[in-house]
């Protein structure tokens, strides 16, 4: 991994960047948060930042959220400074380490960052075919296109081929396609020039030039609009791209995967989608199948999200009960993996007693067919009833539906969104209503609050 030390590497921060080191890490350091900010744009890669909580969190967050720069942020600082490292947390940062450093609390943090292991967890014959499938391609220099329902893992598919193939010691690079705005994604792609449009503050390098020897994933490519799809193509036909307000092309060499939820020969017929560029991403086709045809891995996912989340929460991880098994193997999980592993959590959380019991996991029959909401019974042989809306406006209807898939998520407004089969603009937008109505909203998961 890649960290960046923003601070003095004389004092105690500078032992801390030697345990890195000694940890596997490589160091980039600078000496203030400006000086920081230009090794981030310089697309250097960065997966930490570790800053002196003597210096300002708040400006360094406010910049990486105002640049679109996704990387967390690590507070140091004495042991005895509590004022400073409770300010730290609020600005932004997602821990705070005393110092001097301690070694394994160290070791501990850049685990955590890099813990999303490339090792796919699975028992089912269906991800066993199409991991032998990804495995014997990985090695090749061709584009792949990882097609499957929201949840069922395509992004950590990527990085599987990417931890197999010859790349694997370079950058694997990511980009949301679906989550930056049209008038933004030239720019987080292909960088830009200082000037070159209001707010470019500095020369920003794009995540092609980012994962220049390297990989570069297109999350969810389908959303991409026409104009921005023609110079995609481009880029991957000829290797070279144009950072907005540049004076000349910049050759670049990585490999391309994508991924889309959507059926892309469908997208093409309609003419949303261009043809020439889907065959160009589209060499090697990798279709997920979602969590429900892939029954065997349930149990399994089960008891690895558990393991996970009980150490993650400084807990016994306790056995699933058979009648829970049951359960989780009788639901249709909408949400795919995704929703699995956030439903255990849940489960590992609310748990007290020798086992995971079924109701911990907050799913019932009716939520199964229903997917929440009061009111709606099951009737004879298992079909759902909906007698019990008959009086109530849909909006009600909707509004709980909405609020209880949240909670069901923990908070966690991307997973609800993925859930429900709305956009997460969307979501908040109806989650601000709700909030204005007084209403009780589940407050934002781990990892969105700046979001919210």
């Amino acid at each position: 991994m890649q960290l960046l030390i923003i601070g003095s590497l004389d004092g105690q921060i500078g032992a801390a960047s030697q345990i890195a080191i000694s940890r596997g890490a490589k160091v980039f350091q600078a000496s203030d948060v400006e000086r920081g900010l230009q090794v981030l744009r310089s697309g250097q890669g960065v997966d930490l930042v570790m800053i002196d909580v003597s210096l300002s969190v708040a400006d360094l967050v406010t910049a990486l959220q105002s640049e679109r720069m996704n990387v967390p942020v690590v507070a140091c600082g004495t042991s005895t400074d509590a004022d400073a490292a409770v300010r730290a947390i609020k600005a932004g940062a997602k821990e705070y380490v005393p110092l001097p450093p301690d070694a394994e609390l160290i070791a501990s943090i850049l685990t955590a960052v890099v813990e999303e292991s490339q090792a796919i967890v699975h028992a089912d014959p269906s991800m066993a075919a199409v991991l032998k499938l990804a495995s014997q391609v990985a090695n090749s220099e061709a584009s792949i296109l990882i097609t499957g329902a929201s949840g069922t893992g395509k992004e950590l598919m990527a990085k599987f081929i990417h931890a197999k193939s010859r790349r694997r010691d370079n950058r694997f690079v990511a980009v949301n396609c679906a989550a930056i705005p049209e008038n933004l994604l030239e720019s987080e792609l292909f960088g830009h020039e200082k000037g070159a449009f209001t707010g470019a503050v500095a020369r920003r390098i794009g995540k092609f030039e980012e994962a220049n020897g390297g990989t570069l994933l297109l999350d969810e490519v389908s959303e991409m609009e026409p104009r921005m799809q023609a110079k995609l193509l481009r880029a991957v036909q000829e290797r070279e791209i144009d950072r907005v307000g540049g004076a000349k092309p910049v050759q670049v060499d990585v490999r391309i995967l994508a991924t889309s939820n959507r059926d892309l020969e469908k997208e093409v017929a309609s003419g949303h989608f261009r043809g020439d560029l889907y065959f160009r991403l589209n060499v090697v086709n990798l279709a997920l199948p979602s969590l429900s045809e892939r029954p065997q891995d349930i149990p399994v996912l089960a008891r690895h999200f558990v393991k996970k989340y009980a150490e993650a929460n400084g807990m016994r991880a306790l056995p699933i009960s058979q009648e829970a098994l049951r359960l989780l193997a009788g639901y249709d999980w909408p949400g795919n993996v995704r929703e699995l592993e956030n439903t255990v959590h849940r489960a590992v959380l609310l748990s007290s007693g020798a086992e995971i019991e079924p109701e911990a996991f907050g799913l019932t029959v009716r939520e199964r067919v229903t997917g929440a909401g009061q009111g709606a019974q099951p009737a004879a042989g298992g079909v759902t009833s909906t007698i019990g809306l008959i009086g109530r406006t849909v909006s009600d209807v909707e509004r709980e539906l909405i609020i209880d898939t949240l909670g069901h998520c923990l908070g966690n407004r991307t997973h609800a969104a993925t859930i429900l089969g709305i956009s997460i603009r969307t979501l908040r937008n109806k989650l601000k209503l709700y909030t204005e109505e007084g209403f009780a909203v589940p407050l934002p998961g781990d990892g969105e609050r700046s979001l919210a």
